[in-house]
């Protein structure tokens, strides 16, 4: 008697042995694993193209650009800061610093989409040493400026700088300003060797120039002056108090921290 077929197309049950099946690992460590993939690529790639701040240099090409210190400065202390920055904006005090046409292009130091379209950290390292050579030789062009007038528009140098700034502004990227100058500001409405620097006077100096839009809007911003007061023509006693008056200014205009250096 012929025993009925089990479907294997045999004829007889048991007689043929069936192929052996591997087991699938389970989903839960498949997954887990391209989800560790996607973390290592993306911890490179942000490594690589870590972003950085916007930044602005201003260099005074007036009475503080005469003694070598003051180059020292910017050529000892501009190329750190330049490390921590994606992007670059110049500008001078002049006579007339704000119409001034002694002017630096700004230097974007990340690399662009364009140039790097898939992130690639050796790509935008290299991008960034070249663009960071530049920074130094700009600024230092900008202690030839021709004189504009006399004296120091140091606020319209500020001005010009947060314009350029705003023009770029990243809320969710540092905002930082490195200032070469004496801040002697002895141009239009703030002339600092005839400032009355008693603490009520100083405040509303700073009130009529806020009023009148004179003072730019630093709203988030580090600022950190190298030179100032370095020739110090003025009285011993006044040092503090213009000081004073500075860290009152900046922080009035929204500045989250000053640094005169």
């Amino acid at each position: 008697m012929v025993e009925a077929s089990d479907g294997d197309g045999d004829g007889v049950r048991g007689d043929r042995p069936r192929p052996s099946r591997r087991s699938a690992p389970p989903v839960p460590r498949l997954l887990a694993a391209a989800a560790a993939s996607v973390l290592v690529v993306a911890t490179l790639a942000a490594c690589g193209t870590e972003s950085r701040g916007l930044c602005g240099v201003i260099v005074d090409s007036t009475s503080y650009a005469d003694p070598a210190t003051s180059r020292n400065d910017v050529t000892s202390k501009l190329p750190a800061f330049a490390q921590g920055c994606d992007w670059i904006g110049f500008a001078a005090v002049t006579g007339s610093s704000e119409s001034s046409t002694c002017r630096q292009d700004p230097l974007p130091i990340a690399a662009t989409q364009a140039e790097n379209p898939n992130a690639n950290p050796v790509v935008e390292d290299r991008v960034r040493k070249h663009r960071i050579t530049e920074v130094v030789p700009r600024a230092v062009n900008l202690f030839g400026c021709p004189t504009e007038g006399e004296g120091s528009d140091v606020l319209g140098a500020l001005r010009y700088l947060v314009k350029q700034l705003t023009a770029q502004r990243q809320p969710d990227k540092a905002h930082q300003i490195i200032v070469f100058s004496d801040l002697i500001n002895n141009r239009g409405d703030l002339n600092i060797n005839k400032l009355d620097l008693s603490e009520g006077a100083r405040q509303q100096k700073i009130k009529e120039l806020r009023d009148a839009r004179l003072l730019p809007d630093l709203t988030g911003y580090t600022v950190a002056v190298h030179g100032f007061l370095r020739e110090k023509t003025s009285s011993p006693d006044r040092f503090p108090q213009l000081e004073g008056f500075w860290k009152e200014a900046f922080e009035a205009a929204g500045a989250s921290t000053v640094d005169l250096l």
